[in-house]
């Protein structure tokens, strides 16, 4: 019982992280209908940026702040540079423009930072707890309470705010959303501004647990995308839940098969949800008059 008690809570600590991937997924795809596959990049910005100011004698209460700006102030130039000059282009485009993007920021990061793995002590020290038989890092609280405050702070932000309420107009129809008054270039930019916040502040949380180096990006974008997909796209919720359920997956699977088949396992997940249901868990059904 203690075993799959300690698979459990591995799974929720690792699948955390990829709802907040997830989340920040979900927010560029309901403003501007594109996957943004550079997503992955920005967590490891954030996780990186605060590895080498805490290295640097920063205090983490200050160098976590400025890594998820760091990472924002990215994601701005990201939109501005690559994504709004070709905003008119097929979306197949878009997309092979962010796969750009995550090759040019790895390549960037390897030679602003270095090809080590970095980690930092966690923010609440690292001396394990004990919870009916199972061990449970600090760090983990931390990175299970981030994601379930990133998913509050969209549901809220979204829904409640004249920015949020801006951001789902431009996703809807962005003509008419320019010809009620709305600014579509700012809640694009807001979108992708706090997507990247998202992925750093993932990177951030995480690099205790996890460790990071410049190259990881990739496999975490990958996961989060799985769990985009099997929550269903466009749907905050369904993030948080496709997160969490990816990492129990691979939990399960390192745990009871073999820890060989843990990645792979959202990658079948994937081909799962394609064949079964491409909506997702809570995406919903879309059908077409012809």
């Amino acid at each position: 019982m203690s075993e799959l008690l300690q698979f459990l809570v591995s799974g929720v600590t690792v699948g955390a992280i990829y709802a907040a991937i997830a989340l920040g997924f979900t927010l560029i795809y309901n403003a501007s209908g594109v996957v943004n596959f550079a997503q992955g990049e920005f967590v490891v910005i954030g996780g990186m940026t605060a590895a080498a100011l805490i290295g640097a004698g920063v205090p983490v209460w200050i160098a976590a702040p400025l890594a998820v700006i760091a990472g924002m102030l990215v994601g701005v130039l990201l939109y501005r540079l690559a994504i709004r000059p070709a905003r008119e282009a097929p979306l197949v485009s878009l997309i092979i423009i962010t796969i750009g993007a995550s090759i040019f920021l790895r390549g960037a990061m390897q030679a602003v930072f270095d090809k080590q793995i970095h980690r930092y002590d966690g923010f609440s020290g690292d001396a394990p707890l004990r919870v009916g038989g199972a061990t449970i890092l600090p760090q983990s609280l931390w990175i299970i309470g981030g994601s379930i405050a990133v998913f509050a702070f969209l549901a809220w932000f979204l829904n409640r705010t004249r920015a949020g309420r801006g951001i789902r107009a431009t996703a809807s129809n962005r003509m008419a959303a320019a010809l009620v008054g709305i600014n579509t270039g700012r809640a694009m930019n807001l979108s992708f501004a706090l997507s990247a916040a998202i992925g750093a502040l993932a990177g951030v949380l995480a690099t205790p647990v996890t460790f990071t180096s410049y190259d990881v990006g990739v496999l975490m974008a990958l996961k989060g995308f799985s769990a985009t997909m099997l929550g269903g796209v466009g749907s905050p919720l369904g993030a948080l839940a496709g997160g969490l359920l990816i990492g129990l997956i691979e939990a399960m699977t390192a745990g009871y098969i073999s820890s060989d088949y843990k990645d792979a396992s959202a990658f079948v997940v994937i081909l799962l949800v394609l064949f079964l249901r491409p909506q997702g868990l809570f995406g919903a059904r879309i059908t077409e008059r012809v």
